[in-house]
C-alpha cells in the first residue's frame, strides 16, 4: 500500500510554518541539512529511521533525501529565504513556484 505525502505549503505563512515541519522532520530521521542521512543503515535505529522515511522524502542518491513539497508564494522574498536558510538546500529548486 502507498504511503507517499506530497506537501504543499502556500503564502507566507504556509511557507515558515512548513520549513519548521521540515526542519522537524528531518531532524527525526536524522537527515543533515543538506538532505544526507547521517546515521549508519546497518543499526537497527537507524533501519527504523529509513524504514518511514519514504513517506515524506524521496531518496535521490545514496542516502540523500530530498522532501516531496511543492512551495508556492506570490512573491520571490519568501522563497529566496528559505532558499538561502541553513536547510535550503534540502529543497528541490524545480519544487519553489513563484510569480507575481
Amino acid at each position: 500500500m502507498p504511503r507517499e505525502i506530497v506537501h504543499l505549503q502556500v503564502g507566507q505563512c504556509g511557507n515558515q510554518i512548513g520549513t519548521a515541519f521540515w526542519n522537524t522532520m528531518r531532524k527525526e530521521h536524522h537527515i543533515k541539512e543538506d538532505g544526507v542521512f547521517e546515521g549508519d543503515k546497518r543499526k537497527l535505529k537507524d533501519k527504523q529511521r529509513l524504514d518511514k522515511v519514504d513517506v515524506y522524502f524521496t531518496e535521490t542518491g545514496s542516502l540523500r533525501f530530498v522532501p516531496r513539497v511543492v512551495l508556492v508564494d506570490f512573491e520571490p522574498g519568501t522563497l529566496d529565504a528559505i532558499k538561502s536558510s541553513p536547510i535550503g538546500k534540502l529543497f528541490k529548486k524545480d519544487n519553489f513556484i513563484f510569480g507575481e
